[in-house]
């Protein structure tokens, strides 16, 4: 039996963002179909249209202490990892979760896009 390996398009963005950004970084990062898309608590209202629009669940995640492939010294400060797109598509992917899109930005730098696949077990 093949199994479907999870796979997850997290974000980060500023306050702010828009639905056009949002939707921007997603094109930037695009990598097949997607099982759901991620974010952080404090940043969910502003990716549920998306989520919405494209049918897909909202994970919510935590990402403090999350080793990411890419690293923001700004982003490491405020949130605890390198990356809150990657930290919250590999929280979202599950077990043995790996990057497979490092984070990409869309071009007004308002959100950024990472993907992550689960091991799907």
């Amino acid at each position: 039996m093949d199994l479907v390996k999870p796979r997850v398009a997290g974000f980060g963005l500023r306050a702010g963002a828009g639905l056009a950004s949002l939707r921007a970084a997603l094109d930037l990062a695009a990598f097949g179909p997607l099982s759901a898309i991620a974010t952080i608590p404090e940043r969910a209202d502003t990716l549920r249209p998306l989520a919405q629009e494209l049918g897909l669940p909202l994970r919510i995640v935590r990402v403090q202490g999350v080793v990411t492939p890419t690293q923001s010294t700004r982003v490491q400060a405020r949130f605890g990892t390198g990356s809150v797109a990657e930290a919250a598509a590999l929280v979202a992917a599950g077990r043995g979760a790996v990057v497979v899109v490092k984070r990409v930005a869309s071009a007004d730098g308002m959100a950024t896009c990472a993907v992550a696949e689960g091991d799907g077990t």
